[in-house]
């Protein structure tokens, strides 16, 4: 198994809004493409108690791949900005 690796945490602000904050040199490595267009799938789930900062919502990696899936390969840091019209409806995952 792999080690679960944290890019951030937040606080559940009511029972339809999470707020979150997300630190992407955490992540920046496990960056995947497809379609041309790059994404990073990431795992929020609520904590049983909140930590000594108040935070109840802890963010990791989704690094799951399935059997005989090739890892993504090391893509260097970068900045990413979407555009407005970028669509995310044809995703995969």
């Amino acid at each position: 198994m792999e080690k679960k690796i944290y890019c951030g945490s937040g606080k559940k602000k009511s029972d339809t809004w999470l707020q979150v904050t997300i630190n992407p040199k955490k992540f920046m490595e496990h960056v995947q493409e497809y379609n041309g267009n790059e994404f990073i799938k990431l795992n929020i789930n609520l904590k049983s108690e909140p930590d000594k900062y108040g935070k109840d919502v802890e963010v990791s990696v989704d690094t799951w791949k399935p059997d005989g899936a090739k890892a993504a390969p090391q893509a260097a840091p970068k900045s990413y900005t979407p555009a407005p019209s970028d669509s995310f409806d044809d995703l995969p995952f």
